[in-house]
């Protein structure tokens, strides 16, 4: 594909980013129909993070999508090594943030970031075990 034919990422990164700087530093949330300004700023913080991830995903793969599907990888074997290093290192910082810094950061954001890290682990066992023992034969 040709890259001006690739979709637009920049504003889903801009828009996300300022969504999760309002979660992590500016902190305004209306309360909502819900009368919880918390939940209202958990809410703002998972569409940042959603924004995030579609803007990283136009601009690696210049395709619209959210599913890494495997054929696009250039490199699934060191990627997926990659992909399990990261998981692991974001359910440490998950553990971190929900533990000791629990009181600098949104109560649930140490769950979120395990969750995000399980999915990392996940996504990076599937691609091991699809180009190793579960690859079919060639």
């Amino acid at each position: 594909m040709a890259e001006q034919d690739a979709p637009e990422w920049r504003a889903h990164a801009a828009v996300g980013a300022l969504l999760l700087l309002d979660t992590l530093a500016i902190g305004y949330a209306p309360a909502g129909p819900w009368d919880s300004a918390s939940f209202s700023l958990g809410v703002i913080g998972l569409t940042g993070l959603g924004l995030l991830y579609v803007a990283w995903y136009r601009c690696t793969f210049k395709r619209r999508g959210l599913i890494p599907w495997l054929d696009l990888w250039q490199d699934p074997a060191g990627s997926s090594s990659k992909a399990l290093v990261a998981g692991v290192a974001t359910i440490f910082t998950g553990w971190v943030l929900g533990n000791p810094l629990q009181e600098l950061v949104p109560d649930p954001s140490g769950l979120i970031l395990i969750l995000i890290g399980l999915l990392m682990l996940i996504n990076g066992a599937y691609v091991k075990l699809s180009i190793g023992p579960l690859a079919g034969p060639e």
